[in-house]
């Protein structure tokens, strides 16, 4: 049976599962890119996803990850690869070495720290760039971006046969392009994420909007997280098509939360929004 009741969605061909309710727990699936962001208490639908990219340590995002790396040893799996700032590997392994010595099991783990700039290949044609956000120390959001190459201009009209004389003389006929897919902001006060490009333009961006009632706006602050007031002038500057919002508070009901969210976005922006815990038992 599944461990946990999570929120199905579908966009195009890319299938999201996932949990995230403020101060509760957050862990986003993503199994055909094979991430999973966070790891919340580790539900074991998500446990055979290979990469875990965690953005801060704080235990609704993290309580999982010696149970999410401990079962993949149970079920035959390879180690689990978690991406993480790196203040927080060390405690990770201690963690780990802890359940260790309780289970009476070593729990194998890729622990891999990961800052603002750097690169993680998933597959050949796919990497991880890692942004920085406002939360805890060190704390990150996550791109997953698909590399392509595309034929310069110059080229245009060469047959295949040409092209592949070319390249076997050493003429870089193409020009590497990226397609960002999806981008995951973690729990964050506000920064102008317009402004990193991999991030405006990720055809899917997920990110927590915690707080949307004009008296919440000092917690939000306070616990570093976006209010309403925040992120609804930041969307509009967004080019994403859609937008995933997750880490709602449980002082604001999700119908009120449409409301709000209805009167402070434009028409536009609105439409491209799915309140990610609005698709419990849904796989629309």
């Amino acid at each position: 049976m599944p461990s946990h009741f999570l929120a199905q969605l579908k966009v195009g061909d890319l299938e999201i599962s996932g949990y995230s309710v403020a101060g509760e727990e957050t862990v986003i699936g993503m199994p055909q890119l094979d991430v999973c962001f966070d790891i919340g208490k580790a539900p074991n639908q998500l446990i055979s996803i290979n990469h875990v990219l965690l953005t801060h340590g704080h235990m609704d995002h993290a309580a999982g990850i010696a149970y999410y790396l401990s079962h993949r040893k149970f079920l035959g799996l390879p180690a689990g690869t978690v991406l993480a700032p790196p203040n927080l590997l060390g405690h990770i392994q201690q963690i780990l070495d802890a359940w260790g010595r309780l289970d009476g099991n070593s729990i194998p783990a890729k622990l891999i720290g990961v800052q603002p700039g750097d690169e993680y290949r998933l597959k050949p044609n796919l990497i991880v760039r890692v942004f920085a956000t406002r939360h805890t120390r060190q704390a990150v959001g996550f791109s997953v971006i698909e590399t392509r190459k595309k034929l310069k201009p110059e080229y245009f009209g060469l047959g295949a046969q040409e092209i592949v004389k070319l390249k076997r003389q050493g003429t870089q006929v193409e020009n590497p392009v990226e397609v960002p897919i999806v981008s995951y902001l973690g729990d964050t006060s506000y920064v102008d994420f317009s402004q990193i490009e991999h991030v405006a333009k990720s055809r899917i961006l997920i990110a927590e909007c915690t707080f949307f009632e004009d008296e919440h706006v000092e917690r939000a602050d306070a616990g570093r997280h976006m209010h309403i007031d925040e992120f609804a002038p930041l969307l509009d500057r967004m080019q994403n098509e859609v937008v995933i919002i997750t880490h709602l508070t449980q002082r604001t009901g999700i119908g009120e939360i449409k409301k709000m969210l209805k009167a402070k976005l434009s028409e536009e922006a609105f439409k491209k929004i799915i309140i990610l815990m609005e698709r419990r038992g849904r796989g629309k």
